[in-house]
């Protein structure tokens, strides 16, 4: 069993957090209207994507009838619709819609994963649920050894990564905020692509695929 393979069953069976346990598992078995006749999956979700990426995406947490239903990060939901359609573009993944585990989508030196790895209440996931999950999250660091550009997706997701990786370093995070961090690699800040900021103006389609031209210049560079 590959190092991946053995970290990501690890994250799929993890129930250390009861809160986040007892919801998901919920929404799961409840369901919603329109995702009846799926068997939703209802478990922590891995990450996802090329294990050779020079760029990491950071995001929040599974969405309850996004990832949570579908098991795989930003698959199932309108943030992966921007997402995906934005890698696709950018080079960074084979096609530009992502419904299922099982659509044939395959990521190119590109990997996601998440500060948390089951669905909040309230999309918010605790101080002491973000710290159980951030093992996972170190483990994947470690693991991906190629990664020179982090592109983290909102603030929770931006300052996970820098806990997670260990550093001092404490950039002012704003959309399009770019650092080069004292481990080497350039982090790139983004809004989250939720319905929140899409629908509101605040992350336009013109702000985010800024993000990705931006980090796959640096990595031409």
């Amino acid at each position: 069993m590959s190092a991946f393979a053995a970290l990501n069953r690890r994250v799929v069976s993890c129930r250390k957090c009861l809160r986040l346990v007892a919801h998901r598992e919920k929404v799961a078995k409840a369901k919603k209207r329109e995702f009846r006749a799926w068997d939703y999956w209802g478990k922590p979700v891995p990450g996802f994507g090329d294990p050779h990426a020079r760029l990491l995406l950071v995001g929040l947490a599974p969405a309850a009838h996004g990832a949570n239903r579908t098991g795989r990060m930003f698959t199932g939901d309108s943030s992966g619709d921007w997402l995906y359609e934005a890698l696709h573009r950018f080079g960074f993944a084979n096609q530009a819609e992502s419904v299922s585990r099982d659509d044939g989508l395959a990521l190119t030196d590109c990997y996601i994963t998440a500060a948390a790895r089951c669905a909040p209440p309230g999309n918010k996931p605790t101080a002491a649920e973000f710290a159980q999950c951030r093992p996972f999250l170190i483990d994947e660091l470690r693991l991906l050894t190629r990664v020179r550009v982090v592109v983290p997706l909102g603030k929770l997701g931006h300052d996970a990564y820098l806990r997670a990786a260990g550093l001092p370093d404490r950039p002012r995070f704003g959309h399009g905020v770019e650092t080069e961090l004292s481990n080497g690699i350039h982090m790139i800040a983004s809004y989250h692509p939720s319905r929140q900021n899409t629908n509101t103006g605040r992350l336009t389609r013109a702000m985010w695929h800024g993000i990705f031209r931006r980090a796959g210049e640096i990595l031409a560079g």
